[in-house]
């Protein structure tokens, strides 16, 4: 379990204030600031126009998949499961490759 980094001390809880006051290129937003805000489907196409924004707003990371995975509890021997973590990162996926390659065997 990770450990909760400790709470600023007062004194630099003032350090970490006065370096927020003195940067003029981003300073602390106030409550009119937070009211004239926009999302960014808004404001954006103003900004940059609709292609480039349509662009910025893109989903991120891995593309949805065809074919989803289901989640399932299996118990397995503790041999077994250590032998397939032993290989790193991805035995989950040459677990199921295993899995695969049996029902190939098998006629399934």
């Amino acid at each position: 379990m990770r450990k909760r980094p400790a709470p600023p001390t007062k004194a630099e809880d003032l350090l970490i204030n006065a370096g927020i006051a003195a940067d003029a290129d981003n300073p602390e937003w106030t409550a009119e600031d937070f009211r004239r805000a926009q999302p960014a489907r808004q404001a954006l196409p103003e900004i940059v126009g609709p292609e480039m924004a349509a662009a910025m707003r893109k989903r991120r990371g891995r593309p949805p998949q065809p074919i989803t995975k289901v989640s399932t509890t299996v118990r397995i021997d503790p041999d077994v499961l250590a032998a397939f973590r032993a290989t790193g990162r991805g035995w989950q996926t040459r677990i199921n490759s295993a899995l695969r390659d049996w029902l190939s065997w098998h006629g399934a």
